[in-house]
């Protein structure tokens, strides 16, 4: 199988192009562009021309809002196979985040005209957008709830839930570092390591420099004020 053939199928499994024959979805990949991007790299930046739709093949990467004094906040983490910066193809306006490589990425991207003739060709790829939309605006407003009424000390045992995976597995201090946190939630790294000192004080989780083991699911779960925590 050719590298077009392949890009293709790996994009398949994004859901708006799942319905598509695979030889429409080849000639998709085909419209577009495919880069390869280093960790650590600005793959486009907040406020700049509209740098089109991107989907992530491989690798991990981290959505940020910068502050006036250059401060980062990380609003979202992108996992493969997932697209993002969508927006900027539906209304060919500015880049609304700042995109940054967390390891080494290939991503394929289309710009904003190119992406037009296909919508042209398959309309019901905008319906699936809108719903892409919805979710992610129902992110921001939940982001935002957490960032306006809880607590760090609440916001960081939410987290911690979600890096792992509502304390099924441990958490790796080299892929999660202190910096990062606090990024993720919108504070500083002193105060996340005050957090995690109370949560590991109150026996909650056992924090080493290497990983952070979740001993108690349940209390982080109502440190983190949420309501209900279903454990598998």
């Amino acid at each position: 199988m050719d590298k077009l053939h392949d890009l293709a199928e790996r994009l398949r499994s994004v859901k708006h192009f799942q319905h598509l024959p695979i030889h429409e979805v080849v000639n998709i990949v085909a419209a577009g562009q495919v880069q390869k991007i280093r960790e650590g790299d600005i793959i486009f930046l907040e406020g700049g021309s509209g740098a089109g739709m991107h989907v992530l093949i491989s690798g991990l990467v981290h959505l940020c809002k910068i502050g006036p004094q250059g401060q980062e906040n990380i609003i979202k983490v992108v996992h493969p196979v997932t697209m993002f910066n969508e927006v900027t193809v539906l209304d060919g306006g500015e880049n609304p985040v700042c995109a940054r490589a967390a390891q080494d990425c290939l991503v394929w991207r289309i710009g904003y005209e190119p992406f037009q003739r296909l919508l042209m060709r398959h309309p019901e790829i905008s319906l699936g957008l809108l719903k892409v939309l919805a979710a992610r605006n129902r992110q921001l407003i939940a982001h935002y709830a957490d960032l306006s009424f809880r607590p760090v000390l609440a916001r960081v045992a939410k987290l911690l839930l979600e890096l792992s995976e509502n304390g099924q597995r441990n958490i790796q201090r080299r892929e999660h570092s202190i910096s990062q946190m606090a990024a993720r939630i919108a504070s500083v790294p002193e105060a996340v390591s005050r957090a995690l000192g109370e949560l590991a004080r109150r026996e909650i989780i056992f924090s080493t420099r290497t990983e952070i083991r979740i001993l108690n699911a349940k209390l982080l779960g109502e440190t983190a004020q949420i309501e209900s925590l279903v454990l598998e």
